[in-house]
C-alpha cells in the first residue's frame, strides 16, 4: 500500500471523505424528485431530525433553533408548500417512501394522469429513494425525530386505532403527541406528561416514513403539535432530548 504522501489529490480526497476526515466534502443537500432538503450538521451525534412538510413553519423554526444548541443532523425540506413537484405534477413528500404509498398519493393529487405517467414517476422515486434514506436514517443505535404540525383535521385520535399501545396523559391536547416505532422508546415516552402511541406492526403501507422505519427496525419518533403552538412542541422536544438515549 502506498503511503499517503505518494497519493495524488483525487485519491487522497476520496480516501479522506470515506473516513470523514474532511467534513466540507459532505453534501449540504439531498433531493428526491422535486423535494430538495437542506442538511444542517452540528457535532457527531447519532440523532437525526427531519422536517418533511414545507408548510409546517412552526416546526421548521423550532428545529433550526434546536440545532444551534444540540448535536445531530437535521434534514429540512426547502419548499414552503405541503406537496412537492414531480414530473409536472405533485406528491406528498411523506408518501414517497414506498412505491405503493407513492402511487396512492400520485393518483389522488394528479387525477388526470394516465398509467404510463404514474409509472414514470414511480420509477423516478425508486431510483432516488436509497440516497435520501441514507441521509435520513441514523446509524445503529441512533434516533430519527420527525417534527410535524397539524390542524383540526388530525390528532392522536386518528392514530389510536392503528396503534399497538398508547398512553394518553394529556387528553385535553389531542393534537400534541408522540408516535414511535420502538417499544423501548414508547416505554420511556409513556412516562412523559404527553400523549404517545406505538406503531411497530401497522399493516397498511401508506408510503410514510414512519411505516418504513417500523418495517426496517429504525428508531423513529414523530413529534406532532398543532400549527403555531411553538411552546408546547418545544417542551416536548426538550423532554425527548433529556430522556431518550
Amino acid at each position: 500500500m502506498r503511503q499517503p504522501a505518494a497519493w495524488n489529490r483525487r485519491e487522497f480526497l476520496a480516501f479522506a471523505s470515506l473516513f470523514g476526515w474532511l467534513p466540507f466534502l459532505r453534501p449540504g443537500h439531498v433531493s428526491l424528485a422535486g423535494a430538495r432538503f437542506r442538511i444542517v450538521r452540528n457535532g457527531r451525534s447519532k440523532r437525526r431530525y427531519l422536517l418533511i412538510h414545507g408548510d409546517e413553519e412552526t416546526a421548521r423554526g423550532l428545529l433550526l433553533r434546536h440545532m444551534q444548541a444540540h448535536d445531530g443532523t437535521a434534514i429540512l425540506i426547502e419548499s414552503h408548500t405541503r406537496n412537492v413537484p414531480i414530473e409536472g405534477g405533485q406528491i406528498d413528500p411523506n408518501r414517497m417512501f414506498s412505491r405503493a404509498g407513492a402511487e396512492i398519493s400520485l393518483k389522488a393529487l394528479n387525477p388526470d394522469w394516465g398509467p404510463e405517467r404514474i409509472v414514470r414517476a414511480l420509477d423516478l422515486l425508486d431510483r432516488g429513494r436509497p440516497r435520501l434514506l441514507a441521509a435520513l436514517f441514523p446509524p445503529a443505535g441512533g434516533l430519527l425525530v420527525a417534527l410535524h404540525n397539524n390542524t383540526d383535521e388530525y390528532s392522536v385520535a386518528n392514530e389510536e386505532p392503528l396503534s399497538e399501545a398508547g398512553s394518553l396523559r394529556d387528553r385535553e391536547h389531542p393534537h400534541a403527541f408522540f408516535l414511535c416505532t420502538d417499544a423501548g422508546d414508547f416505554k420511556i415516552l409513556s412516562d412523559s406528561p404527553y400523549n404517545v402511541v406505538l406503531q411497530q406492526h401497522v399493516q397498511e403501507d401508506d408510503g410514510s416514513l414512519s411505516r418504513l422505519a417500523a418495517a426496517r427496525g429504525v428508531r423513529y419518533v414523530n413529534l406532532e403539535s398543532r400549527m403555531g403552538n411553538r411552546d408546547r412542541q418545544e417542551d416536548m422536544l426538550a423532554w425527548l432530548e433529556w430522556h431518550l438515549p
